[in-house]
Order: structure tokens, then sequence, then C-alpha cells
């Protein structure tokens, strides 16, 4: 017993000292879509935490140092994702500012999931809307100065993709005019060249996704090309994760003022 009350004390001192050194105001990021930008890459050393400059919003809703995995979607596989190897990327460049990560990713969600008042039939979660209660209580300690989507693979059979591109256009209409986040650099990712050899039809959805973003205002793209999975022709591993949440770095570097 009193081993039990020693560790959660010590759990609360910890959990205080955290809160104490949070900073109050961070440069935040919005990591949405699914299992890619969650990540299902294998933890390693790397996914330690390394740096008091880059938070992450935990399952409790509160900040902690980031480390991998941030997600929370899918508990049981959820492993490296692109987020922490942006931030690393992002701090780099602008080491005096602070950063905030809000994990918002839902594994196996396709864009009909990500509205308002939708289920996500695999994992129970609102994504939409827990994305939108997120994002209220990080903006406490920041604002949002970039936002990074990667999903399309639950959308590639040839009737999804026949009308990706007019549900991408007004989940991005929606979501810039609800979060107030109207010329916010916007950063979305393209699918991963295996992911196309195992379905075709993803080929449409990378090139709606690489038009969305060479003809829309504050938006740029993130190419996936070379880049390896996990074995399933589907996921990541984690060397791709990494390399691809640089890439989404040097494109939302180009675009910030």
């Amino acid at each position: 017993m009193k081993m039990i009350i020693a560790s959660l004390v010590g759990l609360l001192i910890a959990t205080f000292a955290d809160a104490q050194r949070v900073p109050k105001d961070m440069d935040l990021y919005l990591l949405i879509g699914q299992s890619n930008m969650a990540g299902r890459g294998k933890p390693d050393g790397q996914s330690e935490p390394k740096s008091d400059k880059i938070w992450v919003i935990d399952s409790r809703g509160e900040w902690v140092i980031a480390q991998d995995p941030l997600h929370y979607d899918k508990p049981a596989v959820v492993g490296v994702g692109p987020g922490l190897s942006f931030a690393q990327a992002v701090l780099a460049a602008h080491p005096n500012r602070p950063i905030g990560l809000i994990p918002c990713a839902v594994g196996g969600s396709g864009i009909d999931d990500w509205v308002a008042g939708r289920k996500h039939e695999q994992t129970g979660i609102y994504a939409y809307d827990a994305m939108k209660s997120r994002v209220a209580q990080a903006v406490q300690n920041g604002s949002i100065k970039g936002i990074l989507w990667h999903q399309g693979e639950s959308d590639s059979d040839s009737a999804k993709a026949a009308v990706y591109k007019e549900k991408l256009t007004a989940f991005f209409s929606m979501l810039r005019k609800e979060l107030k986040v109207k010329r916010t650099p916007l950063v979305v990712g393209t699918l991963g060249d295996f992911y196309v050899v195992k379905n075709p039809t993803a080929a449409l959805i990378n090139q709606i996704v690489t038009e969305y973003a060479t003809s829309t205002k504050n938006t740029s793209l993130a190419i996936a090309a070379g880049l390896t999975d996990i074995g399933d022709a589907t996921h990541f591993d984690t060397k791709s994760e990494r390399e691809i949440g640089k890439r989404y770095a040097e494109a939302f570097l180009k675009m910030r003022k």
C-alpha cells in the first residue's frame, strides 16, 4: 500500500511539475486524417522525449512533452507518425518558438467521417467533434500556425474517389471557417506508392490531393514518393513516417511568413 501511495504521489508531483512548465504561447499544429497521420511505425529510441519545447495534448487532455506515439486513436496499434519529426524540423528552423501538437487523426476514417455528429464505426470516435473539442482546449496555450492532413486510403474505391474532390474541398472550407484559420498554412500529403500499387484507384486520390494543393491558397503538398511500408502495403514504416514528417515541414516552412 505504501508503495502504491508513493507512486501516486510521484505521478501527481510530476504532473504538477509539467503543468507548471507548459508554455503559455505555443505555435500549435493540428494533425488530422487517418492511420498514416496517426502513425503505425514501430517506436524506437528516437521516439523518446527530446525537447521541452515540443508538447502534445495526451489522451487525458493534458499537455506533456511530446514522444511517439502522439496519437491514441487505436491504442493497440498506434506508433510512430509524422508529427514529431515535423515538429523537430520546424523547431530547428525557429528555435525560439515552442510547439504544441494537437493529435486528432483517426485510423480507418474516410472523408465522410470528418463531419459534425458522425461517429467512426471502427473506433467509436466522433472525429470532427473530438477535434473541435481538443482545439478549443489547445488554443488556451497558443494559436494554430499550421494544419497537417493525410487521408484518402479509405476513399480509394471508384465510387468514393469520384466524389472525393468535392468532399475534400467542402471539408477544408468548413474547417477553416469553424476553427477561424482562413489563412493558416495547410499541408496535405499524397498516399504511398505501395498503396497505389495495391489499390490503383488511390492514384486518383493522389491526383485530387495534388491538384487541391496546387490550386488552393495557403496550401502545399507533401509528396510520399519513394517511401516504404511496414509490410502491409498500407502504412508507412518508422523511417518513412519520419521522412514524410520532414517533407511536411519543408512544405510548411516555405509558406510560413
